[in-house]
């Protein structure tokens, strides 16, 4: 079983779904989950916000934050991660921004990687929230594999 089928198994469980928000992955992680049979009872859909106006035109990252801070940061992520949750209906929102190269952007190095994940409100209290900043060794396809996995295993810890 893959880490994207043990999160579909565990979020179905709990009958709760699940909304994306990628940059450096492209689309990866949402993929590796619509590859799991019966993912549609979980995973309501994502964004690929890779430009960077996309980050706010689509996820509602405020265009002042990365106009100050870049798009590579852990407000980023997470204001990717609640823009994903909310436009998608979802329970949980997760996101991913960094750098897979093979240069560095914004001076920020190849393999810089921050994830989000946002969960649900429950009554009068904010929602739980995770960052997580990771760096990753190799050329582009291996950081984009690795951040997709991490998804998954940052996934399985908070829920």
């Amino acid at each position: 079983m893959t880490l994207a089928a043990d999160v579909i198994a565990k979020m179905t469980h709990r009958s709760v779904t699940l909304a994306t928000c990628e940059s450096l992955t492209g689309g990866g992680v949402g993929a590796a989950l619509t590859s799991v049979p019966g993912a549609s009872a979980v995973y309501r859909g994502g964004l690929i916000t890779y430009a960077r106006d996309l980050k706010s035109r689509l996820a509602g990252v405020d265009p002042e934050l990365i106009q100050a801070e870049g798009v590579v940061n852990e407000l980023t992520a997470l204001q990717m991660a609640v823009g994903a949750q909310s436009r998608c209906d979802a329970d949980w929102g997760v996101a991913t921004t960094g750098v897979a190269g093979p240069t560095e952007a914004d001076g920020v190095k190849v393999g810089t990687v921050w994830f989000a994940v946002v969960g649900p409100r429950v009554g009068m209290s904010p929602p739980p929230q995770y960052t997580e900043l990771k760096h990753f060794e190799g050329d582009r396809e291996t950081v984009r594999a690795a951040a997709t996995e991490h998804v998954f295993e940052m996934l399985l810890r908070v829920l």
